[in-house]
């Protein structure tokens, strides 16, 4: 299995201004988590693509896996080192779909209504992931069971739990934080937390 360390990790300013360290990770969120059947979950990959793709939790089993150590930056002021995450990395699903020079963002799409979005710069990069384990074991229910995605250079609301969808879109729009004032992108190091 491909292991990758976020270089976040190795920056010389690794602890963002305005956090402070945690031993766990704070379990925060918008509902309680939904119940799932992994038999019939299903991911769907639409927007700016040739084709829309519908994964089950079978096809998803079959992509690359990959490790990721990762800190975890929350807008809440906290922060967790080297939480390591196993799934698979973005770019497996540019293999899946063709996706349209027009596709400018990424709109996350969760089972229980949230929605957050990432531009595509930040989406395809070399430390993101959409994982399914939490040091090992299956992420726990309100971690973000089944899958969920990981955006390590960005505030954890960008790594959006229970996913569901994911959405190419032509320009980028705010998800369900950014429309009630989190900032549209959400650097750590540049204190983006929020929109005024």
């Amino acid at each position: 299995m491909r292991r990758i360390i976020s270089p976040i990790n190795f920056r010389p300013d690794r602890l963002p201004p305005g956090q402070h360290w945690t031993d766990r990770l704070i379990i925060l969120g918008i509902s309680d988590p939904p119940e799932i059947d992994l038999n019939t979950y299903r991911l769907k990959i639409f927007g700016e693509v040739e084709e829309p793709v519908v994964l089950t939790w079978d096809d998803i089993m079959d992509l690359e896996k990959v490790e990721l150590v990762a800190d975890f930056h929350c807008v809440t002021r906290w922060s967790c080192k080297d939480v390591v995450w196993q799934g698979f990395h973005v770019n497996e699903i540019k293999k899946l779909v063709n996706i349209k020079p027009t596709a400018k963002s990424v709109m996350i799409h969760s089972l229980d209504g949230y929605t957050t979005n990432v531009p595509m710069e930040y989406f395809f990069d070399e430390d993101v992931i959409f994982a399914y384990k939490l040091f090992g074991n299956p992420i726990p229910a309100d971690n973000g069971y089944p899958l969920r995605l990981i955006v390590p250079k960005l505030y954890s609301w960008k790594s959006a739990k229970f996913v569901a969808g994911i959405e190419f879109m032509p320009e980028d729009r705010p998800g369900f934080w950014e429309q009630r004032g989190y900032h549209i992108l959400g650097d750590p190091w540049k204190e983006q937390r929020y929109s005024y």
